[in-house]
């Protein structure tokens, strides 16, 4: 499968707020329906937020979460992965309570602390629809991402070892790298592992292909033929980044988490139109995209009918 791309494509997200865009999913309803056209557009695998319906904040709770899984799972058959970041200034306890619920075939996982700036977006917008939805941008240039080694390893263990659970290893700079390295040494993380390599938010490394061409001289490093790695970047940088990964041998991530927009200006109507942009592109050059079913065999999921939903 050399040249099959796995295309992720992330929904909802919990960093752009109601305001920003009309078509940002937020009620279950809406997720479900953007996941299960992105998935027939191409994604082999949809990550996974949720929002509280009523105002469109991040929510952990697992009630919000079972209203969309099933439907999802029984409408395709994309890899569902879930979220353990949450959104910010949840805890790790509150990020863990909907994938230990759903023991899903793959979750995200943060490989580092770091601060994680989203005040200068506050700028943009005057009036908001939701009044939390200012402070919450704003509130970001004094707060810290936790992920510290002994969230990571909670991790691992409990939704690893306990559900088979495997992981997109969210690599925000290159210390994620070798902080991903130190739990492959302890053998805690086991091939083939999916590095999903972040580039353009405040606070990890920038959006600038000389670094996704050492992020990824770094993981040959560290890793060689362990692992397969995948490349989203926030904003305007989204399809550019992804192309150059689809030319250097990686797998792609789209979606409105990511990015809003669809081009220079022009808001995205929907997930299913980005998953639609970066497949029509990766097929002209010559790749194919991988199926759910091959994105399984990969990666080493364990397959869909092993979930909790």
């Amino acid at each position: 499968m050399a040249n099959k791309v796995i295309i992720s494509v992330a929904i909802t997200g919990g960093i752009h707020t109601p305001t920003m865009s009309p078509y940002l999913p937020i009620t279950p309803d809406q997720i479900a329906e953007q996941s299960i056209a992105a998935a027939k557009a191409g994604a082999a695998i949809i990550h996974l937020h949720a929002r509280d319906p009523k105002d469109g904040r991040p929510t952990p709770e697992p009630e919000v979460f079972m209203q969309f899984l099933p439907r999802i799972k029984q409408s395709c058959d994309a890899v569902i992965n879930i979220t353990t970041g949450g959104g910010l200034n949840m805890t790790v306890d509150q990020r863990l309570a909907a994938p230990m619920a759903a023991k899903p075939e793959m979750c995200s996982l943060n490989m580092g602390s770091m601060n994680f700036a989203l005040h200068g977006l506050a700028d943009r917008y005057k009036d908001w629809k939701h009044p939390w939805e200012e402070p919450y941008l704003r509130g970001t240039d004094d707060f810290i991402f936790r992920n510290t080694f002994k969230d990571i390893a909670r991790i691992l263990k409990d939704l690893g070892e306990q559900h088979g659970t495997r992981f997109e290893h969210e690599c925000y700079d290159v210390g994620h790298l070798y902080n991903l390295a130190h739990f492959v040494d302890k053998g805690a993380i086991k091939p083939p592992f999916f590095v999903q390599m972040i580039f353009g938010i405040l606070g990890g490394i920038g959006a600038d292909m000389r670094n996704m061409m050492f992020m990824k001289e770094t993981a040959d490093k560290l890793f060689g033929k362990d692992y397969r790695w995948s490349v989203l970047a926030a904003g305007k940088n989204q399809m550019a980044f992804c192309t150059q990964a689809a030319m250097m041998g990686g797998n792609v991530r789209v979606g409105l988490e990511d990015s809003l927009y669809i081009g220079k200006g022009k808001l995205a109507t929907s997930n299913a139109e980005q998953v639609s942009k970066i497949r029509h592109i990766i097929e002209e050059l010559g790749l194919e995209i991988a199926t759910p079913t091959e994105a399984r065999e990969i990666l080493a999921l364990k397959g869909g009918d092993r979930v909790g939903f």
